[in-house]
């Protein structure tokens, strides 16, 4: 069967690995409040670090923690589990995953929180297209229409912050390149998951990453080492449960998942953001949003995966 598969043999583990996906994607959905903590001005303030050294921060303050869970499961692993090291695409996922925080930290800067949110939510769109018009494998109708009822709710549940402001049009496009890339490491990192555990394919992603970020930030940021008790709380909160958290899980997810799939459970950043914004920060949860957080989780539950049919 392809690893990208859109029908998949419901494995006693798929409770499980559903529950890590949705897990994942809201530690990920959390990152905003952080770059924004980390890398932007706050009342005058300026700003501790750039945003590719928040970036590299975040993928590298966690590298230890995801060393250790590594060793820790590949101990506890059967020895005929496959294990390879630096995988084609592992070293790929690292690559465009660089490039996936790349645009979002700029795009979180350069545009409002809820387009870029929104931008980069379109993932899902180019891992389908991807599977379907690149690598010429069967998506299924289940699967455009979830992904299509989860483009409508994403714009239903974002679609009141969105601002059509040409001034912010720059900072749009980094949110749809994020995408792009964000689409890019689904496939790269469901692949990896073959040959390796999820806490290698994490690990060495997570390695190359903080190289290629580390050099960004050296080169085009004027802070790179945080300053304020804030600046690094914020760091670290993202780097332990946005990258260690959020990604770990979502590995866990894609070596039982299809990438299709997984990468519609992506749009539950959305709802988890809007779910934040109204129990935190008292912001406004309209019907119109709920009904796009409803229109998420139909289409989700539209998509998953069925149980193979015996010829």
């Amino acid at each position: 069967m392809s690893p990208t598969s859109t029908t998949a043999r419901l494995e006693p583990g798929f409770a499980s690995a559903f529950a890590a996906l949705c897990l994942g994607a809201v530690a990920m959905g959390i990152s905003p409040i952080f770059v924004r903590f980390a890398s932007a001005d706050m009342g005058g303030t300026p700003a501790d670090v750039g945003p590719f050294a928040s970036a590299f921060w975040r993928v590298s303050l966690c590298l230890p923690l995801l060393y250790a869970w590594m060793r820790i499961e590949e101990k506890r692993a059967p020895a005929d589990v496959p294990r390879v090291r630096f995988s084609k695409a592992s070293i790929l996922g690292g690559i465009v995953f660089a490039g996936d925080l790349f645009f979002w930290h700029l795009a979180i800067l350069k545009t409002t929180v809820a387009n870029a949110t929104f931008f980069a939510t379109m993932a899902p769109l180019f891992v389908v297209l991807t599977v379907w018009l690149v690598l010429r494998q069967r998506v299924s109708r289940g699967t455009f229409l979830g992904l299509g009822l989860c483009l409508l709710g994403g714009a239903a549940l974002i679609g009141q912050s969105l601002q059509a402001d040409p001034a912010r049009i720059v900072g749009d496009l980094y949110g749809v390149a994020t995408a792009f890339f964000f689409g890019m490491y689904f496939l790269a990192a469901s692949r990896a998951r073959k040959t390796a555990g999820a806490a290698r394919v994490t690990f060495e992603a997570g390695l190359i990453t903080s190289a290629i970020l580390l050099v960004i930030a050296v080169l085009f940021d004027t802070r790179v080492i945080p300053q304020t008790a804030q600046g690094i709380a914020a760091l670290l909160a993202m780097s332990y449960i946005s990258h260690a958290g959020g990604q770990g899980l979502l590995a866990i997810a894609l070596g039982r998942l299809p990438a299709t799939f997984s990468s519609l459970v992506i749009f539950l950043e959305a709802i988890a953001a809007a779910v934040f914004g109204w129990a935190v920060l008292n912001e406004a949860l309209t019907p119109i949003q709920a009904l796009g957080g409803a229109l998420i989780l139909f289409g989700i539950w539209v998509a998953r995966p069925r149980p193979e049919t015996q010829a």
